[in-house]
């Protein structure tokens, strides 16, 4: 039986019959696998993704991706499996990027946190640790390009156990802070007037973020990580600006990019990430497209749609409040 997607149909080309072509694609344990394991890392990488892009923290998505590098390298040196320094160097590193970002304008109660030199710290001592990590493993060159382009094909029953977990985990804590997460993203300053923890929402979502960045890895890589992190959450703020069918647009979108990547790469002997990237890619510049043309053809009541997102956002930051 084949385990591989270079073993089974691939390059064969699906066919006229959609039922058949369904049970052909889920016939292998491997495909059954990936599309497990894809959907859970699309359903929590579109949440988080969301919360990210509002923030506008994707700089930070992106340094934990390459702490995460540096995770799984040191995890296959010590015979680890990847996913478990994926988490453990994720964490540190969420932890370390919120104990290192400093306030702007301390003492003014401002409630936004610097974290940029934080950030490029973090990242900077990751590399080095990475090319370490790298250099030791030498002989281990596949498991290496998999931490760096994905291995969404080649995800294991423990894998998708972690990653379970790590979803449920992510989920019930994502849901419980919402609300004033939410409001600290939209309005900081009314936020951190009201009493809402800025700080330890900040501390929460960067652990959070943490875990996607660690489940997106199997599917996508650290070089990749961007496709599901960012573009569905920036591609929905583009259709919608109400946070709750944003999130629920992002999800989807996600969804969509995956289940598209790993059937396209199912029938072809080409990468799976670069299928999932593609996708989201391509529907983001048409979205943006699009609307860049619906702009253009309603300038005339441009002001008047511009008061309206401005009433809207101000209702939304109301509603968070309560």
């Amino acid at each position: 039986m084949p385990t591989t997607l270079t073993e089974s149909s691939a390059g064969v080309g699906p066919s006229w019959d959609l039922l058949a072509d369904l049970t052909d694609l889920f016939h292998y344990p491997f495909m059954q696998h990936a599309f497990l394991a894809g959907t859970l890392v699309a359903v929590v990488a579109g949440a988080l993704g969301y919360f990210m892009v509002l923030r506008r923290q994707s700089f930070a998505g992106h340094t934990l991706a390459n702490v995460g590098f540096a995770g799984a390298a040191g995890a296959a040196l010590i015979g680890q499996p990847p996913v478990v320094g994926l988490l453990v160097f994720g964490l540190a590193a969420a932890l370390g990027i919120g104990w290192l970002s400093e306030r702007q304008g301390a003492g003014s109660g401002s409630g936004q946190w610097r974290q940029d030199i934080a950030v490029g710290t973090v990242l900077a001592f990751s590399l080095g640790l990475g090319l370490l990590f790298e250099r030791l493993t030498s002989s281990y060159a596949g498991g290496i390009y998999a931490i760096l382009f994905g291995a969404a094909l080649g995800v294991s029953d423990r894998d998708i156990t972690v990653i379970a977990i790590t979803t449920g985990v992510a989920l019930v804590a994502l849901v419980s802070i919402g609300r004033p997460l939410l409001f600290a993203s939209l309005d900081p300053l009314v936020a951190d007037a009201r009493g809402v923890p800025a700080r330890l929402l900040s501390y929460v979502f960067l652990v959070l973020l943490a875990f996607a960045v660690a489940q997106a890895v199997q599917v996508v890589g650290v070089l990749l990580i961007f496709s599901l992190l960012v573009t569905p959450g920036a591609t929905a703020q583009q259709l919608t600006t109400r946070p709750g069918r944003a999130i629920a647009l992002s999800i989807l979108l996600a969804l969509f990019f995956t289940w598209v990547g790993l059937t396209i790469a199912y029938y072809t002997p080409y990468p799976v990430g670069f299928f999932i990237t593609s996708c989201a890619f391509v529907t983001y510049i048409l979205v943006r497209l699009t609307r860049l043309s619906v702009n253009a053809l309603g300038r005339n009541s441009h002001s008047g749609g511009t008061e309206d997102a401005t009433a809207q956002e101000m209702i939304m930051v109301e509603r968070a409040a309560q």
